[in-house]
């Protein structure tokens, strides 16, 4: 029985599941909204808001941290056009939109976004 356990396992063991939320946080990242499962959704938003939060510096240190989850290309993004972007704010860098069932298997799917 399992409890008290932070964060939703996905049906995937723990190296698929980080994977996949970098995956996640990478298309995040670049196209600033995907449609995707509701919970992987709220999974990824912790995961990419502290990625956020990191590239908000924008020094050496962080650009370090950065590249080693994400591609260079993502990170010159998060550094110079998403970090610059949420300067002034203290979090809350995303939106979760809930859209429903999907109608093949029934999964609650949601868009998360990066707020403009």
């Amino acid at each position: 029985m399992r409890k008290r356990k932070k964060g939703r396992r996905l049906s995937r063991k723990k190296d698929q599941r980080k994977a996949l939320l970098r995956a996640l946080a990478s298309s995040l990242i670049l196209k600033e909204k995907i449609k995707t499962t509701e919970a992987k959704a709220k999974e990824v938003l912790g995961f990419a808001e502290k990625q956020i939060t990191l590239s908000k510096t924008g020094n050496l240190n962080s650009r370090r941290l950065l590249a080693r989850k994400f591609s260079k290309e993502i990170v010159k993004k998060l550094v110079e056009v998403i970090g610059p972007r949420y300067k002034e704010r203290k979090g809350g860098y995303t939106r979760i939109i809930k859209l429903g069932q999907r109608k093949s298997d029934g999964a609650n799917m949601a868009i998360i976004e990066l707020l403009k």
